[in-house]
């Protein structure tokens, strides 16, 4: 895959005021909120391999006018949103192997 940009980082500050690095995957904007697919990214190779492509959603809120994103915390909403976000990489990841051929 040649990809001419590089990935779409975002650094999260924890509420220890620790800073973690992700690549967005993927955003979701619908009539439930905006959501983002989060996968951390690891500066030793193992921890991303022992990580096994474990991705996050966060959803984006407005707090006193700034967008911050925070964990879902409805179970039904965060099962509707995997499948809907799983589904997606499929397509994603269905078309570049053609391109790739």
């Amino acid at each position: 895959m040649n990809d001419e940009y590089g990935a779409d980082l975002i650094t999260l500050v924890d509420d220890e005021g620790e800073e973690h690095e992700f690549e967005v995957l993927d955003v979701i904007d619908n009539d439930d909120g905006c959501f983002y697919a989060l996968l951390p990214t690891f500066e030793d190779p193992q921890d991303k391999v022992d990580a096994e492509g474990t991705y996050y959603i966060f959803e984006a809120i407005d707090e006193n006018g700034e967008q911050q994103l925070a964990e879902v915390e409805d179970e039904e909403l965060l099962d509707k949103l995997a499948e809907l976000f799983e589904s997606r990489f499929e397509e994603l990841y269905d078309s570049e192997e053609i391109d790739d051929e």
